[in-house]
């Protein structure tokens, strides 16, 4: 999870390697290239994006749907990382729908304000962006997860290009990665993958921890793990796999080495290209297997 500890691990890492290259930097920074940081997607799907509106009993959530731009597919629900919906997660659910799924990305701070809410190029890294955030993020809780949640599938379910046929998929990242969990939970009988990236709190010691809700899932997950948060929270990864194991539900948990928190988040500045393509590869591996 974003904390001052993870900021801390980021400024060494950066200092270090220079990983944010002259290329990535002038691209992100400028706001125009990043699908050009994405490999080519083999034999991508023709895409349809929107942005659209979707009711919940809270308000109405802006979101980004894109889906192949012919047939029904299975849906994908998308929960991003603390900075919320963007261009990059936008290109990120490209992606997904380029492979062949219809694949909603989702405001989680709509009932404050619309995405963007953070400027382009935003990093945790700056106290301004954290002072924004970091309110945005108390402020929601458990019971918001899985009201959005409600109204989120139930889009995904009213729309043409989604398949009620087949299960339904959804990632997360840092704090969306308990979002996850809470949603497959919800719709045991809909949710049928799950992927968290480099998720924060899915195993703590409040009664409505993520990794209590593993018996009531029905889905197989992927669970990728930050080196550095392993590093905080080493038992984190046991305890998950044991709730797995317990539920009968195939689960492949595993921690990148050389990551930090937010190496799968295409505009993040600790991005780890060669880390971030192999849990892509794994990720889309799961959903052929899942949401057949």
């Amino acid at each position: 999870m974003c904390d001052e500890r993870t900021q801390q691990d980021a400024e060494v890492y950066l200092r270090r390697s220079g990983n944010l290259t002259r290329r990535r930097f002038g691209a992100l920074s400028l706001g125009t290239g990043a699908a050009s940081l994405l490999p080519l997607t083999a034999a991508a799907h023709a895409v349809t994006a929107t942005d659209i509106e979707v009711p919940t009993p809270d308000g109405v959530a802006d979101c980004h749907f894109v889906h192949p731009s012919s047939g029904a597919h299975a849906g994908v629900l998308v929960w991003p990382d603390a900075l919320g919906l963007r261009p990059a997660f936008e290109e990120m659910g490209r992606r997904l729908a380029e492979a062949g799924y219809a694949v909603l990305v989702v405001n989680p701070y709509y009932r404050t304000a619309k995405a963007p809410v953070a400027p382009e190029g935003a990093s945790f890294r700056d106290e301004s962006t954290r002072a924004k955030i970091i309110p945005l993020m108390r402020a929601l809780s458990p019971r918001h997860t899985v009201t959005d949640a409600r109204a989120f599938v139930a889009f995904l379910d009213s729309q043409d290009a989604v398949a009620g046929d087949r299960k339904m998929g959804t990632t997360g990242y840092c704090m969306g990665g308990a979002m996850t969990m809470r949603t497959a939970a919800e719709f045991p009988d809909r949710i049928g993958a799950g992927a968290s990236f480099h998720g924060g709190r899915l195993v703590t010691d409040a009664p409505d921890s993520p990794h209590l809700l593993v018996g009531t899932m029905n889905a197989h997950y992927l669970v990728a793990i930050a080196e550095n948060d392993d590093a905080k929270e080493p038992e984190a990864k046991t305890t998950l796999r044991r709730a797995f194991a317990a539920a009968g539900l195939p689960a492949e948990i595993e921690v990148y080495a050389g990551t930090l928190h937010g190496w799968c988040s295409l505009d993040s500045a600790v991005y780890h290209e060669a880390q971030a393509e192999r849990a892509w590869g794994r990720l889309l591996a799961l959903f052929d297997r899942a949401l057949a």
